[in-house]
């Protein structure tokens, strides 16, 4: 197997650290660079574990800094990337759109030119792969998603990241330079930042605080466990083709009042409630 030095972005993140973990662990004679800029989301406690192995770095930087990737691309000479770094919460999004579509497309945009630049369009054994999310999609009443799908977001974040495939796309049917994308359901698990939904209820219900439900509780989620879809992208860097699209699910959806009242239970039994 070829030595490899990847490019993690948002590696300090849920998802990216335990994609670092796994890699690190997994390919010893790979170099893993977690490349993070450590904002509310990205936490380094989270690879205490890896942070002594000699395959393992950490840089801190923003996928906005070219000047700053260019010159971790050339000194490690890195040769694959994970795209992970993004804003990701749904909620904040509409607060606030403008800094998802600085960090979701722009920061993608630069980083795709880093990489077209310094690998000098010799993209022999190159991959940039590129972590979307099935919120692209919109919602769907019954059925599954296909990577055949039409794009319909419905948020400024899911907006921001189809954009941010298309340019992924772009660039590989523009230049030539080689991609793959994947776009995954709902993660849980270690790690979890705690707005997000099961974390917040699991909180939310030790501390015997109210349970915030939007509408009826209807929604359905498709929830895929954090570190099988780690191992999914490890199988798609490595046994992907360039250019193709990848939905990856846990097959595993739940109403999201159900799936409260489901942790509910759990919890009362764990911490002596009837």
């Amino acid at each position: 197997m070829q030595k490899r030095t990847i490019l993690v972005t948002g590696g300090a993140g849920f998802i990216g650290s335990h994609v670092v973990r796994l890699l690190v662990n997994k390919y010893p004679d790979y170099t893993i660079i977690n490349y993070d800029k450590l904002t509310y989301a990205g936490n380094l406690e989270n690879l205490r574990d890896v942070e002594g192995k000699s395959n393992y770095q950490f840089v801190r930087g923003d996928i906005l800094d070219m000047e700053l990737l260019l010159s971790v691309f050339k000194k490690h000479n890195v040769d694959s990337v994970i795209h992970l770094a993004a804003e990701s919460h749904v909620d904040r999004s509409l607060h606030n759109p403008d800094e998802f579509a600085l960090t979701n497309i722009i920061g993608t945009i630069r980083l795709l030119k880093t990489a077209q630049t310094a690998w000098n369009e010799n993209y022999k054994d190159k991959i940039f792969y590129h972590i979307s999310t099935d919120e692209v999609y919109g919602s769907i009443a019954t059925g599954y998603f296909t990577e055949e799908t039409p794009l319909d977001p419905r948020s400024p974040y899911s907006a921001s990241k189809a954009s941010s495939d298309h340019f992924v796309l772009a660039f590989n049917n523009s230049y030539g330079l080689p991609t793959r994308i994947s776009r995954c359901s709902n993660n849980y698990g270690p790690f979890h930042f705690p707005e997000k939904l099961i974390p917040l209820m699991i909180n939310n219900i030790i501390q015997n605080k109210p349970l915030p439900v939007y509408g009826k509780g209807e929604n359905i989620r498709d929830w895929l466990y954090v570190e099988d879809h780690a191992k999914a992208i490890d199988a798609i860097f490595h046994k992907g083709k360039s250019g193709e699209i990848y939905n990856i699910g846990g097959n595993n959806e739940w109403k999201n009042i159900d799936l409260v009242k489901m942790l509910c239970h759990i919890l009362d039994k764990k911490i002596g409630k009837s």
